[in-house]
């Protein structure tokens, strides 16, 4: 099976809201992805807005064929702006004003009654609902009752961490994602993945779609955005997919 690219462009808001410009434009960035052959959009409408503004969203929506992937907080107000403009998917992530990214996975387990209502919501409206969550049993098994179809596995501690811990972090992903496979779920993973390190993921099975953003636009700041995305769908390309 062929691993996807879902490729997330808030960085570019980032760039553009550093100044108050109308420059660059998360549009256009999502038009190049687009050429440049990925398989989705990703987008997060964080609560403080420091990015991804509200216009952004159906303007995308608008401009391209992809599907859109919205990241969103468990909040009532981007809850009913997600009902209102439907993307394809909509992956609920923890958020904490203070963070400069998305620190850790989604308490499913923890927040299963506050998230149920959310849920259901979302897929009452027809959208696919995943929960960006660490590799994790009670996680997985939460995931599984909320009745979610698709999971994203967090794997940010395996990109950060050095030589000698990454092999475990990477067998609990591995042994993670057979348990959500075998649960029905659909894996995606995401988080800290650039080129180099994007290769020791493709051990892990069962992996639709990988969702990755800032390495690809940093990259993107020296060999432009088509090329930065094409760079990214060479290094997953030997992906294998199921068990060996």
């Amino acid at each position: 099976m062929s691993l996807k690219l879902g490729v997330n462009i808030d960085h570019v808001a980032t760039l553009r809201q550093a100044r108050g410009t109308h420059y660059p434009s998360p549009v256009e960035a999502a038009r190049l992805v687009m050429e440049a052959g990925a398989h989705g959009i990703t987008l997060h409408l964080r609560e403080d807005r420091r990015h991804i503004q509200d216009a952004d969203l159906p303007a995308v929506q608008d401009a391209v064929s992809l599907p859109i992937n919205l990241e969103m907080a468990n909040s009532r107000e981007i809850l009913g702006i997600a009902l209102k403009l439907r993307p394809a998917e909509a992956c609920l992530v923890p958020e904490r004003r203070e963070e400069l990214t998305t620190e850790g996975g989604l308490d499913a387990a923890g927040q299963f009654r506050e998230l149920e209502p959310t849920v259901k919501a979302l897929r009452d409206a027809g959208i696919c609902v995943s929960l960006f969550i660490e590799a994790a049993e009670a996680q997985i098994e939460a995931a599984h009752r909320l009745g979610v179809p698709c999971i994203e596995l967090h794997t940010g501690h395996y990109c950060d961490a050095s030589t000698a811990e990454q092999p475990a972090i990477l067998e609990r992903l591995i042994a993670m994602a057979r348990k959500a496979h075998d649960a029905g779920l659909r894996v995606n993973a995401g988080h800290g993945l650039n080129v180099e390190n994007v290769g020791g993921l493709l051990r892990v099975p069962h992996l639709d779609t990988l969702n990755i953003g800032h390495s690809i636009v940093a990259r993107a700041v020296f060999v432009g955005l088509r090329e930065a995305v094409r760079e990214m769908m060479e290094a997953m390309a030997g992906y294998q997919g199921g068990e060996p």
